[in-house]
């Protein structure tokens, strides 16, 4: 028995040592599956870039020709102007503005100036200068994200609270889920952006806005009337109260009590009058609060800020010709060189 004691720390040195190996064996293969995935990549950025430096001479000159042609043409070409104006409409116009501005579009595509211009009351010169409306969501604070969210959590199944948090709430709210837009028009002549918010104010002004203001205008006067009848209410039981103090330090009642050596108390009315103000208060802050509502969304939408007098030029990529067709030569280079080896490949395969 002795004698074979000593050999069972050899045993355990054997199994560590090959789990350590197993280990070491496991970390080659990570680093050498990581290592080919950068190896990957680097030979598709080469391969890539094979066809530019094989054809190098060809690929320069074609650059260079574009670049020009691109140069020629921005220039020749009509300037394009925008201008911004930022509004918050009420009364759920909002998807009125976006459908009106799809529409808009499709009207200057088609080339229909006569509508054009029957809508935002312009000529039909100045219609045919129009080139196109964008809407984007307009700038919004940290805190108007905040106030968004707490409306949006206090509108929904209090089950479903735990299951979106604010950040998936960012990332999954749409252009219709703000508040504030911001409306770019874009046209070739520089002057006339300031005429086209007449066309924009018919937009928020719908069948469906008008009805959902006179929804409001209802609600709110309920509720006004039914806030100042409980003024109405609160006042004639504090006069009562008022009228009972009066009495009560005009024919003052006193007790006896027989079981204590106490003297005579004096007995007054009880009261609640603190209650009945603190109850007053409540009641005109929700008046006050309901006033300042309509009266802040007594409009079908408010202008944040209004198109520019003059506009400003457009540099978007789209206008950067001398940047775009080079750019569109080289995609096109590209397409041409795969489908030369895609066509090759399905040539010599057996």
């Amino acid at each position: 028995m002795s004698e074979k004691l000593p050999q069972q720390p050899q045993s355990e040195e054997v199994d560590l040592g090959q789990l350590f190996n197993a280990i070491g064996r496991l970390f080659e293969k990570l680093f050498a599956f990581i290592g080919s995935i950068f190896k990957g990549i680097f030979s598709a950025i080469i391969y890539a870039l094979k066809p530019l430096v094989d054809n190098f001479k060809i690929v320069a000159v074609a650059l260079v020709i574009t670049a020009v042609l691109g140069y020629v043409f921005e220039k020749s070409g009509e300037t394009v102007y925008y201008s911004d104006m930022v509004v918050k409409p009420h009364f759920d116009s909002k998807y009125q503005l976006a459908s009106n501005i799809d529409y808009f579009n499709e009207l200057i595509k088609s080339k229909n100036y006569t509508e054009l211009s029957d809508i935002f009351e312009i000529d039909s010169t100045d219609a045919s200068h129009l080139v196109g409306f964008e809407l984007e969501p307009g700038p919004e604070t940290q805190n108007d994200l905040f106030i968004e969210y707490d409306e949006y959590i206090m509108s929904i199944d209090t089950s479903l609270v735990d299951e979106l948090n604010y950040k998936d709430y960012l990332e999954k709210r749409d252009l219709m889920s703000g508040r504030i837009f911001a409306i770019t028009a874009k046209s070739q002549k520089i002057d006339i952006f300031q005429q086209l918010q007449m066309g924009f104010k018919k937009t928020f002004v719908n069948d469906f806005s008008e009805h959902q203001k006179k929804i409001r205008d209802t609600l709110a006067f309920i509720e006004r009337e039914s806030l100042q009848t409980q003024l109405n209410r609160l006042d004639s039981i504090q006069k009562t109260y008022l009228e009972a103090i009066k009495n009560d330090s005009k024919n003052p009642k006193f007790s006896l009590d027989v079981g204590s050596a106490l003297p005579v108390q004096e007995e007054k009315t009880a009261t609640k009058e603190y209650d009945l103000f603190l109850k007053e208060q409540e009641i005109r802050r929700n008046l006050n609060k309901l006033n300042q509502t309509v009266a802040e969304e007594n409009t079908y939408y408010d202008v944040l800020s209004s198109f520019d007098k003059i506009g400003k030029k457009d540099k978007s990529i789209g206008q950067r010709f001398v940047v775009l067709f080079p750019v569109l030569t080289l995609i096109l280079f590209f397409i041409i060189f795969l489908g030369l080896k895609v066509f090759k490949f399905i040539k010599n395969y057996e």
